[in-house]
């Protein structure tokens, strides 16, 4: 067996099964989950017919490159959204289709990670666990960067030393961030577009909640975006990752992509061709669709615009929370312990939140999850507002 799994940590969710094990919960209530960042809004019908209408297409060997018109398609979303260049990104060399973001981003980091020079890789702090298990799974060192409300959820940059810089090989951020929705400005993409050069290692922006943000007319930056404005047009060092879970209420499909330097696309194509894990015809036309289209995407903002006005204004008066920047999670502060609060609030409203503890690492002595707690508005609108005021009696029986 490779002997870096036991290295592997308990996903956050086999803790919270475990944290909940021992509780009954209120028989009285009807069970809220807001632990899992799965969407829950209706998938979109065109997406579903054009399903249905190519799946006679499942007798066919896909291909790991993807059809020429889903690249395609792709591409035409990256220019139009992240206001490139309509001859930006080539299709042929720029963009991988990938079965969702997930798998993407563990398998990238075996294909680029150089496990005979001592590497190591950066990563937030709270973090995706992939990231973590990705690197350690490739032979990596994995070094944290704490986010906290002081330097505004946002890495800080100077905290990593010159020696670690020089064996960093990689560097995993997420923007929206994933528990605090922060979006990481233009400048902190610059700067870490400066450092992968100077230090030779990669970038890999994990942008799959990108489409979920409040102000229409000021959606998030994408590395893409930075690095083409810094006339960076090859895109070097820099690989975005992209899917249509969230985008387009499609967690179950299993689609989105990996795209930027084409040097490393190729090679993680070949490295993808060897792992078998091409997707399915039928969810490629499906695919097509979903990212030709903009309507039902702007519908799923504002479905998540009025929950977050509703429930932050719910909790504000007994809990410190502000809405995220993008994303569709809240990350408040609890009065108590996070753990002893989720058991509670499990015990007495029937309500799962995730600890924040759960998606940290103790690093520079400090959780930066802990005595929080990571909401996701992913119910409806009713079930929101629902736990919210549940959650607003809880805290006040502390």
């Amino acid at each position: 067996m490779n002997p870096h799994i036991k290295q592997l940590h308990p996903y956050p969710f086999e803790k919270l099964a475990k944290l909940k094990a021992d509780v009954t919960p209120n028989p009285d209530k009807k069970p809220i989950a807001l632990s899992i960042g799965e969407p829950k809004h209706t998938a979109p019908q065109f997406v579903l017919d054009e399903l249905t209408n190519k799946i006679h297409s499942i007798s066919q060997y896909p291909l790991t490159k993807g059809m020429p018109e889903l690249r395609s398609a792709i591409a035409q979303w990256l220019n139009s959204r992240f206001q490139l260049s309509s001859t930006a990104l080539d299709s042929e060399s720029h963009v991988l289709p990938v079965n969702g973001t997930r798998e993407a981003l563990f398998a990238f980091a075996q294909a680029v990670i150089d496990p005979q020079s001592n590497p190591v890789v950066l990563a937030p702090n709270p973090f995706y666990q992939i990231y973590e298990g990705a690197a350690i799974l490739a032979g990596a060192e994995i070094k944290f960067l704490n986010t906290v409300a002081d330097n505004e959820f946002t890495p800080e940059l100077s905290d990593v030393d010159e020696a670690c810089w020089r064996r960093c090989q990689l560097v995993y951020i997420c923007s929206p961030g994933n528990p605090s929705g922060k979006v990481l400005s233009k400048s902190f993409l610059s700067q870490l577009i400066s450092l992968a050069d100077q230090y030779d290692f990669v970038i890999a922006s994990d942008e799959c909640y990108s489409e979920i943000y409040p102000d229409e007319s000021n959606p998030p930056p994408g590395l893409l975006q930075v690095a083409a404005e810094l006339g960076r047009t090859d895109f070097e060092k820099c690989v975005v990752f992209h899917s249509l879970s969230k985008r387009s209420n499609l967690p179950g499909l299993r689609s989105g992509f990996v795209a930027g330097d084409k040097s490393i696309i190729q090679q993680f194509l070949k490295y993808r061709t060897y792992h078998g894990c091409a997707m399915a015809t039928y969810a490629q036309y499906a695919s097509i669709a979903a990212w030709k289209d903009e309507i039902h995407v702007k519908n799923n903002r504002a479905l998540y615009r009025t929950k977050f006005e509703k429930v932050v204004d719910i909790l504000r008066p007994v809990m410190n929370v502000e809405a995220p920047d993008a994303s569709f999670y809240l990350w408040p502060e609890t009065p108590i312990d996070d753990q002893e609060f989720a058991q509670g609030l499990f015990k007495q409203e029937n309500i799962t939140v995730l600890p924040g503890s759960y998606l940290s690492r103790t690093t520079n002595n400090i959780n930066p999850g802990k005595n929080r707690i990571r909401m996701a508005l992913v119910a409806e609108l009713d079930q929101c507002i629902e736990a919210a005021n549940r959650i607003k009696n809880y805290i006040k029986t502390l």
